[in-house]
């Protein structure tokens, strides 16, 4: 069946609501983790994205703050990824309660405070994340989005376990801590000759001339130490203040990390350049350069599937159906689309195996459009075979 762009899931949700409004509305799961680094156990927040049951693999967004910073970054991770600008992302928000925040941060001591960001960043790397990649189905490419001390602890990670994250999003960043040493530490990053492999977009809002200055400093440093396998900006957005500002910046640095992520299009036409040989192209570019391997969408496959089924081009609908079907076996929808390829093309009893495939596996995942997929193996088995 023709299907490119799925209702997300939030929205089932709400409407769901609407017709049962006593049943509570649901994002994400939270679970305690026991941090042998830390002492103490911590809180953590999952939000899994739209079509998660389907059995792919996922980049992983980490947030700290998640007590304030989950909500908002996973309807932006959603959204972004459901209008094809970025990866479907699993998102995890780490909690920092008041009791633990500057001392998780920060890098160092100043004033008799802070100065554990390195045993915080220990825990994320041996404890926290080896527990979401065994828990969930994570690909190896991860991203990371802190605000202020948050942002702070982004840049000191990406400058000294430059390896652990593959994106780094720094909302309004503390630069001015330890007399600037975040500022000091790319510096001594971007000439070390370490390889790189990662994005860095870090944005300040309206904040007075003292950040501000720091914020070109880091700006020059960048720009003058130029280091091979580092994708970079900065930006300044004057009309938020400091604590408005992180929004625009993960809904801008997550497309900045996952630049080039949507499908050309035919200005003439609106389809995607280049045909399904295009499709295929742009993401075997985009998992060379982001480090794993990323499947050709399952919407736009099928999309260019219907688009040759329509136009009588029968071997090259076959041709995209079968991808979706390869790519993404356990989703109905593409053996829906195979049967109605090979339907067209008067092979019934192939056409009768997929759509009997795809109300199999609707009937396990209670797809919303199980009705449709029997219909259709109804309407192919009353036909004669010749």
């Amino acid at each position: 069946m023709w299907r490119s762009n799925p209702v997300p899931a939030l929205a089932l949700l709400l409407l769901s609501a609407v017709a049962r409004a006593d049943e509570p509305l649901s994002i994400g799961t939270v679970f305690e983790i026991r941090s042998e680094v830390l002492k103490e156990d911590r809180t953590i927040l999952v939000s899994l994205p739209r079509g998660y049951e389907s059995g792919s693999r996922y980049p992983v967004l980490y947030v700290t703050d998640g007590e304030s910073q989950f909500l908002h970054t996973a309807g932006t991770a959603e959204f972004l990824a459901r209008v094809g600008r970025i990866a479907p992302l699993i998102v995890v928000g780490v909690t920092n309660g008041r009791g633990t925040r500057t001392r998780d941060l920060t890098p160092t001591r100043a004033s008799g405070i802070g100065g554990g960001a390195d045993a915080f960043l220990s825990f994320l790397e041996t404890e926290l994340i080896p527990r979401i990649d065994k828990t969930y189905r994570t690909a190896p490419f991860r991203v990371f989005a802190g605000h202020s001390f948050g942002g702070l602890f982004a840049i000191h990670a990406l400058a000294t376990r430059p390896a652990l994250f593959g994106g780094v999003i720094a909302a309004s960043p503390s630069l001015d801590w330890g007399d600037e040493l975040p500022i000091r530490e790319m510096k001594a990053l971007l000439t070390s000759g370490r390889p790189l492999s990662s994005t860095l977009y870090v944005t300040l809002g309206s904040e007075g001339p003292v950040l501000k200055r720091s914020l070109e400093r880091l700006r020059d440093v960048l720009k003058k130490e130029k280091a091979k396998g580092l994708a970079w900006e900065v930006r300044e957005l004057l009309d938020d203040d400091h604590g408005s500002v992180v929004l625009k910046t993960h809904y801008d640095g997550l497309q900045k990390v996952f630049e080039g992520w949507r499908l050309p299009r035919d200005p003439a036409t609106g389809s995607f350049a280049g045909g399904l040989a295009g499709v295929k192209a742009h993401y075997a570019a985009l998992s060379r350069r982001l480090g794993y391997t990323i499947l050709p969408p399952e919407g736009a496959v099928n999309g260019i599937g219907y688009t040759d089924l329509a136009a009588k081009r029968l071997d090259r609908a076959l041709e995209a159906f079968r991808l979706n079907v390869e790519s993404y076996p356990d989703s109905p929808n593409v053996h829906d689309s195979l049967g109605e390829g090979l339907e067209a093309k008067g092979d019934l009893g192939a056409a009768r195996d997929s759509y009997a495939r795809a109300v199999e596996l609707a009937k396990r995942s209670s797809d919303p459009l199980l009705a449709t997929f029997q219909q259709h193996l109804a309407a192919v088995e009353s036909k004669p075979r010749r």
